[in-house]
């Protein structure tokens, strides 16, 4: 049998050595002729079998395309409504500034911020020192924490003074600082009730000597652990406003005793992220005030009438300068201005953001293109509900309810318009993952990936047309639509 197949091999071999002189022999017999033959078998290029993958010059012609596709709506934007960037008109709409002049409203909410992060402190102290006990401790953070949630709610309703983008500001920075306050009061819960055990079990003292004569007084770095130690923060000892205030201004949500540290600040790297933000915020104002305000105000009759095709044509007008701010804005904050307060105050971990843009599916954009939320997320909502007892399906779930919960209370607050679009947009996350990781799993990566950018460019402006219509209706009424959606 052996025999039988190394001479089946050998005439296999034989027969592919035979074809190949063959067809040299054709080739040879074609080059004699004197018709000078110039034709072979070969393939298309654009067939899948020719092997031939090299399309650069197609991706300079798209750039090019896209470049005079640009140019020309810049032209037409001009020659249509003229030059509407006007940076003074910025100042007052930042600051808030009302009708007489003689106040700053959003100045004022501001420095009333520092009210609620002084309690979160004061609460802290007393309960280290036990002077307030862990229940009423906790009922006060609560109630600190809804009270912080409610100001801008508050004061942005009853007040007059405040504009569009102050009372936004306002909101975002409220949003934030309750975020902030969570994560210090959990962390120095966790550390207390450590704290606790130990003194209990009588080994808190023992715990702290063994720690420092690891490795016989020599870590594997090569320092002295006791002078290591020695730095570290313990609890309570964190527990001042100079610790409490760094973290406020660090450019991370999750709060931690002793935060990893740069040694120096590079004051070229700082120039650099300082005209950074410098000229990104004015780009991003001035494509709002050239492209996007007019767009919107054109898209409120179509939108309003129902009119499928001329709304759609709105969307997809403003889709392009709206994803353009975005754009503009992820990198300004995400880069720019976290790694230029991340430089200043010595802090290490400049990790921000990932690959959002290579996301196969929703799940992958939202764990990477924002790193401090989904750090605070997982660390603080998500493996507490699952150290509860509650699955990862429902933990998740809770997460993204707390983010549409915020997402929600960033537009109608400063709209003063309740609606629930943004939070029904991050809810519907979740489905529109599930499509995604199916478009993912059955079409290839590239479609998931797809389906993400197409949610980003497509999903933002279909909210801030809804909004803007909910907007006029709610605080001009329907008789002044058509002169309020005049340009």
């Amino acid at each position: 049998m052996s025999g039988d197949h190394d001479g089946l091999r050998l005439r296999r071999t034989q027969s592919v050595t035979r074809a190949e002189e063959i067809q040299a022999e054709e080739l040879r017999v074609r080059r004699l002729q004197p018709d000078k033959p110039c034709h072979k078998p070969r393939d298309s290029l654009f067939s899948w079998t020719s092997g031939f993958d090299n399309f650069t010059g197609f991706v300079t012609w798209a750039f090019l395309l896209l470049f005079m596709g640009g140019l020309r709506l810049l032209l037409e934007n001009f020659i249509k409504y003229g030059i509407r960037v006007d940076p003074i008109q910025w100042v007052y709409v930042l600051t808030g500034q009302d009708d007489s002049g003689s106040e700053h409203p959003s100045l004022i909410l501001l420095l009333y911020s520092l009210v609620p992060v002084v309690l979160c402190l004061l609460t802290e102290k007393g309960l280290s020192v036990d002077i307030i006990p862990n229940g009423p401790g906790l009922i006060i953070h609560v109630i600190n924490l809804l009270v912080l949630v409610m100001i801008p709610i508050v004061a942005i309703q009853i007040k007059d003074g405040f504009s569009l983008m102050g009372a936004t500001s306002v909101s975002f920075i409220y949003c934030v600082l309750f975020l902030k306050l969570w994560s210090y009061v959990q962390v120095n819960m966790w550390c207390r009730t450590q704290q606790r055990r130990s003194k209990t079990n009588h080994s808190f003292r023992r715990q702290s000597l063994s720690f420092s004569n690891l490795g016989s007084g020599e870590s594997k770095n090569g320092y002295n652990d006791d002078h290591e130690h020695e730095e570290l923060v313990q609890y309570p000892d964190n527990l001042h406003l100079r610790d409490l205030f760094y973290f406020m201004l660090a450019p991370t949500l999750c709060y931690e005793l002793n935060f990893p540290k740069t040694s120096r600040i590079r004051k070229r790297f700082l120039l650099k992220r300082i005209i950074e933000v410098v000229i990104g915020i004015q780009l991003i104002l001035a494509v709002m005030q050239q492209y996007m305000v007019p767009s919107v105000k054109n898209s409120l009759i179509p939108f309003s009438n129902m009119d499928i095709t001329k709304a759609s044509e709105r969307l997809l007008k403003l889709a392009i300068p709206n994803h353009l701010a975005w754009l503009c804005f992820f990198y300004i904050i995400f880069h720019s201005f976290m790694n230029l307060m991340g430089e200043l105050m010595h802090f290490a971990d400049r990790n921000f953001y990932s690959d959002w843009w290579n996301s196969n599916n929703i799940d992958t954009f939202w764990r990477t293109w924002n790193m401090p939320v989904h750090r605070w997320a997982i660390r603080h909502v998500y493996l507490p509900c699952v150290s509860m007892g509650y699955s990862r399906l429902s933990a998740s779930i809770f997460v993204f309810f707390i983010s549409a919960f915020f997402h929600e209370y960033m537009v109608s607050v400063p709209l003063k318009t309740f609606k629930i679009w943004a939070f029904m947009g991050m809810m519907g996350q979740v489905p529109l993952s599930l499509i995604s990781k199916y478009m993912e799993r059955h079409f290839g990566p590239r479609m998931g990936n797809v389906v993400v950018w197409a949610s980003l460019i497509l999903g933002q402006p279909l909210c801030v047309m809804m909004y803007y219509h909910d907007y006029v209706i709610t605080h001009f009424g329907k008789d002044l639509l058509e002169d309020y959606s005049h340009v």
